[in-house]
């Protein structure tokens, strides 16, 4: 069957890849593999838009630019339809951002990552068969080792990408959420900070700063100060990290690039706990309610039966029963570590 397999691709596709003359048509590149699916490297993306927006000269531009603007009037509109509380407002603004943008991103996310997957083992047997039958014209032709690698990326990333383009699953789809949600933080965090500093262009901004500084509830009832407990910088952090060990747990083997990755994302996870309680409380409480929901949505697109109603096609790390794996990963990280 393998023998038919190769004999297929050599008649088939290695005369359309290589050419007439067996000359790469092209440079070659990067082997292919999964693409890199560390969704906590957004956590990592905030941590320096926060950091750069107390210190850097351009935050004045963001805070007078028409997508602060608009997310000050979604957060004018959400209070006034509502009649809430600023604190509740913001809230209530955070859960329909992620309910209505954030979670229909991170479905189609998964549905792209999860045909990526899919198609593993198709590229794997393509590797082992276009390797062998490039290294037959290598001997024929008389290669160097350096051409015939040359030989192999270039068309390897052709069939690949073909693969891509047939099942409409190219990794860089899975991107869209990141590119979304960190301008939508942004420009959140900045409005917030508008309103809190009495800087907003929009009209009625002293009235608004005066509402924000009875508006908080329970131990932060001002919101234009800054977090004197720590209360929510600290559950922040612990939400983030949270976040970056549910990644840590999963059951695929990682590059040591990832592991780096994921190493300097649990100190950012850190960082932004000092970051935050220097920070109006609005905007802290804004953070903790988008962690809060971040952690939720991804604990939901564990489910076997939401990723079934989303159409997410099944794969092979998908497990029957994630919470149950998720627990006892914890539990033998932090009881059974020798």
């Amino acid at each position: 069957m393998l023998c038919g397999a190769r004999q297929q691709l050599r008649s088939r596709l290695l005369p359309a890849l290589l050419g007439s003359r067996g000359w790469p048509p092209g440079r070659g590149g990067p082997s292919p593999g999964s693409p890199n699916a560390l969704l906590p490297v957004a956590a990592c993306a905030y941590g320096f838009a926060a950091a750069s927006a107390e210190a850097g000269g351009w935050h004045e531009t963001l805070a007078s630019s028409a997508p602060a603007h608009w997310a000050e009037a979604l957060l004018m509109g959400t209070r006034e339809a509502t009649g809430l509380p600023w604190w509740a407002s913001i809230i209530v603004t955070t859960v329909a951002l992620r309910s209505t943008v954030t979670l229909p991103l991170a479905a189609y996310q998964s549905y792209i990552l999860a045909k990526v997957e899919n198609l593993q083992p198709e590229i794997k047997i393509i590797a082992k068969n276009l390797n062998y039958d490039v290294a037959l014209q290598a001997k024929q032709l008389g290669w160097s080792k350096r051409l015939t690698r040359l030989v192999y990326l270039s068309n390897m990333r052709r069939i690949v990408s073909e693969l891509y383009v047939r099942d409409n699953c190219h990794p860089f789809k899975a991107t869209l959420l990141v590119w979304i949600q960190i301008p939508m933080w942004v420009f959140m965090s900045v409005a917030l900070r508008n309103f809190s500093l009495g800087i907003s262009d929009s009209e009625g901004e002293f009235s608004v700063r005066e509402q924000f500084s009875t508006g908080g509830v329970l131990w932060f009832p001002d919101l234009t100060v800054f977090d004197s407990t720590w209360i929510l910088p600290v559950s922040l952090g612990i939400l983030n990290l949270l976040v970056v060990e549910i990644f840590a747990s999963q059951k695929f083997e990682k590059s040591r690039f990832q592991k780096y990755v994921t190493h300097f994302i649990r100190g950012i996870s850190l960082l932004m706990v000092p970051i935050a309680a220097s920070v109006p409380s609005s905007i802290a409480l804004y953070w903790f309610c988008s962690s809060f929901l971040g952690l939720s949505q991804n604990l939901l697109l564990r489910s076997p039966g939401f990723r079934q109603l989303c159409r997410i096609p099944r794969t092979k790390s998908q497990s029957d029963t994630p919470y149950k794996d998720l627990f006892a990963s914890f539990y033998a990280k932090l009881f059974l570590r020798k």
